[in-house]
């Protein structure tokens, strides 16, 4: 079992479970505003610069969990692809193209956002949006789109999936009551710095 399942982290996925997915397979597409669109394979992915970055992934149905996510920073595998200088925003495509949300291309770049591949060691599973996915700890999680298959560079913004069904473009976070899964799913009050430290 998944440490993230083992703590109790819920699994949601709004467009239906994808079921297996096999990384071997996995392509990636990045186009749009770049000077050379590229589907990268998993090995492709791989070979990019791998770091961590301890941070949380928070619920806008306010749960929080905290871990050592491993993965890509978006500038490593943007500077791959030769991004223009005219890009603002990144949109991200789920595994079967069905879930779609954008993201500021500032927020991409900020120390923690990451294209997540693991967390605590372990790869991501389906469950968790295995087998590749986005983690934007600073804004709400229905911007950390899971098991990408597209990123697309843009000079706009365009709702997607939740935003497009009531949720904000902005997604900011905000401070209240939200269950710990690190404290086995206490509620506790909690501060955009606690969701974003």
């Amino acid at each position: 079992m998944h440490k993230l399942a083992k703590m109790g982290t819920p699994i949601f996925w709004a467009e239906g479970h994808p079921g297996r997915l096999d990384k071997e397979k996995w392509v990636l597409k990045v186009e749009g505003l770049c000077e050379k669109p590229t589907e990268f394979n998993w090995q492709q992915l791989m070979d990019l610069p791998q770091v961590t970055v301890n941070a949380r992934l928070t619920s806008v149905t306010r749960w929080s969990v905290r871990g050592d996510w491993g993965g890509i920073r978006f500038k490593d595998i943007l500077d791959a692809v030769g991004m223009k200088d005219s890009c603002t925003h990144l949109r991200f495509w789920s595994h079967g193209n069905h879930y779609d949300t954008s993201i500021p291309l500032a927020i991409a770049l900020k120390e923690k956002s990451l294209l997540a591949t693991s967390f605590d060691g372990e790869d991501l599973t389906e469950d968790y949006g295995g087998p590749i996915r986005a983690l934007i700890p600073y804004l709400w999680g229905y911007k950390s789109a899971k098991s990408i298959v597209k990123i697309q560079l843009m000079d706009y913004y365009l709702p997607g999936f939740w935003e497009l069904r009531g949720y904000t473009d902005a997604a900011e976070l905000e401070d209240g009551p939200c269950r710990d899964i690190n404290d086995e799913g206490v509620v506790k009050h909690m501060t955009r710095e606690d969701f974003t430290s």
